[in-house]
């Protein structure tokens, strides 16, 4: 059993910005790990459809288009909605009114010095024309978590410093209302912090196009694998290479279940006499395998979108109350009225 689930039953929290289908980024930094939770844990997943117009707001088509390819990416890789609560943010109105109350405790130069937004801002060159709504979205994040009682979150690397802003969130209203209403989380990180994109620059994202999506054809998969950045200096077999910020390898650490047999191959491309065509070669048989059944299933489901609508509407509606009650919970705590 994993160390942070126990006989109580932790509750988890996790989701991901409707802006596009998922990748294998998603996939090895937190929905394998949801397949594990839902087993052990409450677990809730969050469509957050609002947090994906914090900077799309001027072309909301955008997140709209994404939301049943992002549901049919979850069932494909096994989760279940007999045991995940799949839930759409914008359905859930006590989020949007959780993030209204805690903005006011947050200082915005306390938002900007918030390590992930400061990296989205240089990397999506946002610079002053930043809509109000990004700069926020770690305190939208803190009132989803909050909200479900979550402990837990699955997340990647760069998620760390919205837990800890989450925390110092729940740490201020605890305070202001004198006991503990809200609950602190702790951040459990994939077992691989961050996948790069296929062009080594960066992590994966959607945004900069540098992705294997979970729905990506044969042939889509083998361009992206025999395209990837690998070592400038190894010019030819029998020259040493390195695999630092190699980006073939870092994917085989993550996806070849023989780690025995990708050490033995970084040790012979080190020293020389392995090209890169058989280390991507390797990959790519790899990520065929392991992609092959998600695509077939998930082309099944993307097809039944009446299905994938009423598991939407199903979770969304055992979310809200949920997440009314622990709105209503704080608001009296801190002498709101209730009406």
């Amino acid at each position: 059993m994993n160390k942070y689930l126990t006989e109580n039953k932790s509750i988890v929290l996790t989701g991901d910005r409707i802006t596009g289908p998922l990748h294998l980024g998603h996939y090895i930094g937190s929905l394998q790990q949801r397949v594990e939770f839902q087993k052990k844990a409450t677990q809730y997943i969050l469509m957050a459809d609002m947090q994906g117009l914090t900077d799309n707001g001027s072309t909301p088509e955008k997140v709209s288009k994404f939301l049943f390819d992002v549901v049919a990416d979850y069932l494909a890789v096994g989760i279940d909605p007999k045991l995940s609560t799949l839930c759409l943010q914008s359905a859930l109105p006590a989020l949007s009114e959780l993030t209204m109350l805690y903005l006011n405790i947050v200082t915005v130069s306390r938002l900007e010095r918030n390590p992930t937004v400061k990296h989205e801002i240089l990397q999506k060159n946002l610079s002053r024309s930043l809509p109000a709504g990004f700069l926020t979205y770690p305190v939208s994040q803190a009132a989803d978590i909050t909200a479900f009682s979550a402990d837990i979150v699955p997340a990647g690397e760069d998620q760390l410093p919205m837990i800890e802003q989450t925390n110092e969130i729940v740490t201020k209203i605890n305070s202001l209302i004198g006991q503990p209403v809200l609950t602190s989380c702790k951040v459990v990180v994939g077992q691989v912090g961050r996948l790069p994109g296929t062009d080594g620059s960066g992590k994966m994202s959607k945004s900069l196009g540098n992705t294997i999506n979970l729905s990506s054809t044969a042939d889509e998969i083998k361009k992206a694998v025999y395209s990837m950045y690998t070592d400038p200096q190894h010019i030819d077999v029998a020259s040493p290479g390195h695999i630092e910020g190699n980006v073939v390898f870092t994917y085989l650490d993550a996806f070849c279940q023989d780690k025995a047999m990708v050490t033995a191959m970084k040790a012979h491309y080190q020293r020389g006499g392995l090209g890169d065509m058989k280390c991507k070669a390797m990959l790519n048989d790899i990520l065929q395998e392991l992609l092959q059944p998600i695509r077939e299933k998930r082309a099944q489901l993307i097809n039944d979108k009446a299905y994938l609508l009423q598991v939407i509407k199903e979770g969304s509606d055992k979310a809200k109350e949920v997440t009314q009650q622990k709105l209503d919970e704080v608001k009296r705590g801190l002498g709101l009225l209730i009406l």
